[in-house]
């Protein structure tokens, strides 16, 4: 069954992780994304800006999350600046191979598919897929199934898992793709759509962050992802120093404390647009 009363500190539940141990040093090779960054003093992070409560903006415009610390403190490690760039969630991974950024921090799920092409370092916390509705049928679905019918309107971000869980599972059912999460969220709310696919962390901070809109989202997911950090194929040296970097992170509590900053306290909530 579906809840419309979400906790902050359910989110907790969802998202304990650990991080793999530290790795042996790789032997030396070409480093080019490595070496860019050294030689500039600038990582560029690529991440959609409208993933809450991964990444996102404040009212005033200013990028906030638990990615947004995450690539704050890998930039503070390697003592260079940080440079945000803002792409669709869909143009993120093209964008790292064709090396306009150095990483992706965007509540990217580690799969198969993708890593045919990029590396993925982590898990840095799990997720998995729910739905978002105002519908009083769709309420009272109890599993995935209930979806799969064909007068039933569902959304999803384009290129994501969730499109994909939608296509692979839900094959009957009309879905649209949108570029952000943002889009579809306003799609739901002036009923242009059913439901939302998405990951559970964004339907449940959506209930909290709109309480006047009758939102309800599952109690369990209906998938679990493990959520990592996205890197070139194409530079080992670089992947081995983010691999220890995050090791060192969850081993010293940083990481554990993001969590509980962004999935557990929901203070932040009120500095949303």
């Amino acid at each position: 069954m579906l809840n419309r009363r979400i906790s902050v500190a359910a989110f907790a539940a969802l998202m304990c992780v650990s991080a793999s141990a530290i790795v042996p040093d790789v032997t030396a090779q070409d480093s080019p994304v490595l070496d860019r960054i050294v030689e500039t003093s600038t990582l560029r992070v690529g991440m959609s800006g409208s993933q809450p409560p991964f990444n996102m903006k404040s009212r005033d415009g200013s990028p906030m999350g638990l990615e947004v610390d995450l690539a704050n403190a890998l930039a503070a490690m390697m003592k260079v600046e940080l440079q945000i760039v803002e792409k669709p969630f869909a143009d993120l991974i093209p964008a790292l191979e064709r090396g306009e950024v150095d990483m992706v921090l965007s509540g990217m799920s580690i799969t198969a598919d993708r890593s045919r092409s990029v590396s993925f370092v982590g898990p840095y916390m799990m997720s998995g897929k729910s739905i978002l509705t105002k519908s009083a049928t769709l309420a009272a679905i109890q599993e995935a199934g209930d979806l799969n019918v064909a007068d039933i309107r569902l959304v999803a971000l384009r290129n994501s898992t969730s499109e994909e869980f939608a296509r692979t599972n839900l094959p009957d059912a009309q879905l649209t793709t949108v570029g952000s999460y943002d889009e579809a969220i306003e799609m739901l709310r002036a009923d242009q759509t059913g439901a939302l696919i998405a990951d559970m962390p964004i339907c449940m901070l959506t209930v909290m962050r709109f309480p006047n809109d009758d939102f309800a989202t599952l109690d369990q997911p209906l998938t679990l992802e493990p959520i990592g950090l996205a890197l070139s194929a194409n530079d080992a040296q670089l992947e081995n120093l983010i691999r220890n970097y995050i090791a060192a992170l969850e081993g010293t509590g940083i990481l554990e404390s993001l969590r509980k900053a962004w999935l557990e306290n929901g203070s932040w909530v009120a500095a949303l647009p």
